[in-house]
Order: structure tokens, then C-alpha cells, then sequence
């Protein structure tokens, strides 16, 4: 692909410095646990605030008329540089107060990521117009890299016996990209890639109907399934299974870098392959997993294992959004909103949820428990698929628009 004004490229590298910024926390978890004195409750409900502010952020910046996304994009990624500072007071502290840093952490990153979204989503399409599908997809694989660079990097400072560094150079690399963000124009073709599309026939579905239910279920499903993984792992291997810290952080890497690897090989394969055939396979290994993450007890398994939920978890919520998109091409800035509120209150509640019951239960049979929500995400959408297939409406959205 060509550069467009040179917007590309600064824009692309956002996307990764974003999403090693995003996982600082829960890749920290480990750190946290022994200098913060956190609990499983307390550190569960860590999430919350950052799954409810990116919620509201995305929502409010795509309703708003009057936002920016140039601005928004700017101030998101100066958000984001603030949070790894409130990390390392918060390790300077203790009790209550290294608990309210965290929180005060947690939730910079979820407004970041959530008034950046709208920018990071439309301006590849805009910058790529011919390409747009392929644009997105190369967006948040770029973006999954990140994820599995950041526990990569705790556990390179860890290594060093520099834990601190990790943070600082996550924080620099923010507020550098912030100042490179300001200075470049936004593509021209913006307003189309972030308006609805023109009024067409479509069918009769509504945020209200049944069908829509059945995507909303799904992603709040697929949502508190992905937080066992992304914000457990850690602690999982570690306490429970006994592996190293430096173990731990890299089968959480294994989880982000194959759910980005899988992200592009689903949306290869929906060039040929309807989505009908790929979404089941999807939540089934998810499923498969839960199931089997009890047996992780070797560097070996763990790799794997959390490899095979990363690539199960990949493409689910992409898909979902692009089918409801397609149901109710006429709605489809409410829908996506309400889709990623729904996704962000499942991950608040599933990490939440399996902090409150790891005082009782053990991390192996929470696991085997949790097999039961992708299931579940199975039932929902296939119901949702065939529902959108028989319906009429025009095409929104991408596979890898997620």
C-alpha cells in the first residue's frame, strides 16, 4: 500500500504502541501482586472502570457531533502515557492507596481506548478507500502485536531486574506518539469512513428486535470469556500451576499473538469461505481451551494451550459486529456502539466475576466452568448468523472491523 500524505505509517505504529499500552496492567499482574498486596477481588475489579470509561468514551465519541477524532485521537494517546506513571506510584504506595492509583491507571487506559477507537477504525478505510477491509484488519493486527509485545516487554525489564523500565518506555513512547499524531492531517476521505451509510432497504431488525439480542448476548458472552484469558493468565500460571513469572508473561504473549495471527487467517479465509462455516469453529476452541487449561502445568502446555484460546477468541467479536452491521444497516452507529458496550461490560464482568469466586474456587475449575460461556457465544450466534442470513440489508462493517 502506498502513504498517503504520511499518514499511514504514524498511524499504524499508534495502533501498536496502543495496544502494548493496553495490556501494561494486566501483564504488571504478577509485580502487583507482591509489592501492591492486591487480592483476586480487588485486582478483578481493577478492569471495571477501564471497561465501563471506554464504553462511554466510544460511545461518546460517536455520537457527539462536535468531537473531534483528530482531537480525540491526540488527547487518547496522551491518556495513555499518563497511565504507566500511575502504575509506578501506585507500586510506591501501598493499601488503599496503591489500589486507587491502579484504578486511576485502569481507567485512563479505557477512555483512551475509547475516544481513539472512532480515528483508529475509519481513517485507515478513509486512507484506503479500494482497500478498506484490508486497511482495518492490518489496523488491529498491528494493534494484537501489541498486546503480545507488552507482556514481552515486562518480562524483558523483569529479566533485567528493572521492572520500572517497562513502564517509563510504554509512558515515552504515548506522549512521543501523541506529538507525532498532532502534527499530521487527517485523511480526506474521513467523514465518509466515519458517517453512516446512505439510507438503503434493509430489514426490519431494530436495537429492540430479538436478533439483535442474540448479537448483544454474544458479545457480552464472547467479552467475559476473553477477560479469563487476557486478565488471569498471569496470576493462573503463577500461583497456581507454579511456573515462573517470566513463563507466565510470555503464554500471555502466546494468547495476544495468536489471536492476532488468527485475526488475518479468519478474515483470509472469508474471502473464500462464508462466515457461517468459520464462526463455530471459533467459539469451539475457545471452549476446548477452558477445558484443558487445567492440564497447563509445564512452560510447554501453557504456551499452547493459551495459544489455542487466543485463536479461538480472534475473529468472534469482528464478526459479530459485521453480521449485525449487515442486519441493521440503517442504525449502524448505535449498533456498533451498543456491541462494544456490550463487549466491554462482559470483559468487566467475566474479570470481575472470577475474582469474586477465586476465593472459594480454584483458577483449574474456574476454567472449566468458564468452557460454558463460549458455548453459549456458539448458541447465540449461530441463532444470529441464520438470522442474518435470511434477512436482506446491506453490507456494513468488515470482518476485521472489531
Amino acid at each position: 500500500m502506498a502513504t498517503p500524505s504520511g499518514t499511514a505509517r504514524p498511524l499504524y505504529i499508534a495502533g501498536l504502541v496502543q495496544g502494548v499500552a493496553l495490556v501494561v496492567v494486566a501483564a504488571s499482574s504478577g509485580v502487583l501482586r507482591e509489592r501492591a498486596s492486591l487480592s483476586d477481588p480487588r485486582y478483578g475489579l481493577l478492569f471495571a472502570p477501564q471497561m465501563a470509561l471506554a464504553a462511554l468514551g466510544a460511545f461518546g465519541s460517536g455520537t457527539l457531533r462536535a468531537a473531534d477524532p483528530h482531537r480525540l485521537l491526540v488527547a487518547g494517546y496522551a491518556a495513555l502515557g499518563l497511565a504507566p506513571l500511575a502504575l509506578l506510584a501506585a507500586l510506591r504506595c501501598g493499601g488503599d492507596a496503591a489500589f486507587g492509583l491502579l484504578l486511576v491507571a485502569t481507567s485512563l487506559l479505557g477512555l483512551a481506548a475509547g475516544i481513539t477507537a472512532a480515528a483508529l477504525n475509519a481513517w485507515p478505510q478513509a486512507l484506503y478507500p479500494s482497500r478498506g477491509e484490508a486497511a482495518v484488519v492490518a489496523m488491529h493486527a498491528v494493534m494484537g502485536l501489541g498486546l503480545a509485545g507488552g507482556p514481552l516487554l515486562v518480562s524483558a525489564a523483569l529479566g533485567l531486574g528493572w521492572f520500572e523500565a517497562a513502564p517509563l518506555l510504554i509512558s515515552a513512547a504515548c506522549f512521543a506518539e501523541a506529538v507525532v499524531l498532532r502534527r499530521i492531517e487527517p485523511p480526506p476521505g474521513l467523514a465518509g469512513a466515519t458517517s453512516s451509510p446512505p439510507r438503503q432497504r434493509g430489514p426490519a431488525a431494530t436495537p429492540a428486535s430479538g436478533v439483535f439480542r442474540l448479537f448483544v448476548a454474544a458479545a457480552f458472552l464472547y467479552g467475559a470469556a476473553e477477560a479469563t484469558y487476557a486478565n488471569w493468565a498471569v496470576l493462573y500460571l503463577r500461583e497456581e500451576k507454579g511456573l515462573t513469572l517470566g513463563v507466565a508473561t510470555l503464554a500471555l504473549a502466546a494468547f495476544w499473538l495468536a489471536l492476532s495471527a488468527g485475526r488475518v487467517t479468519v478474515f483470509a479465509l472469508l474471502l473464500r469461505v462464508p462466515a457461517e462455516r468459520v464462526f463455530p469453529v471459533l467459539p469451539l476452541l475457545m471452549a476446548g481451551a477452558s477445558l484443558l487449561l487445567p492440564a497447563a502445568s509445564t512452560p510447554a502446555r501453557a504456551l499452547l494451550l493459551f495459544a489455542l484460546a487466543g485463536l479461538g477468541c480472534s475473529a468472534i467479536y469482528p464478526l459479530v459486529v459485521g453480521l449485525a452491521c449487515r442486519a441493521l444497516p440503517l442504525q449502524v452507529a448505535r449498533v456498533s456502539a451498543l456491541l462494544y458496550a456490550a463487549l466491554v461490560s462482559g470483559i468487566a464482568g467475566g474479570s470481575f466475576l472470577m475474582g469474586a469466586l477465586r476465593a472459594s474456587v480454584s483458577f483449574a475449575r474456574l476454567y472449566r466452568m468458564a468452557a460454558l460461556a463460549p458455548a453459549l457465544v456458539l448458541v447465540a450466534g449461530t441463532l444470529a448468523l441464520r438470522s442474518a442470513r435470511s434477512g436482506g440489508g446491506g453490507r456494513c462493517g468488515s470482518p476485521g472491523s472489531g
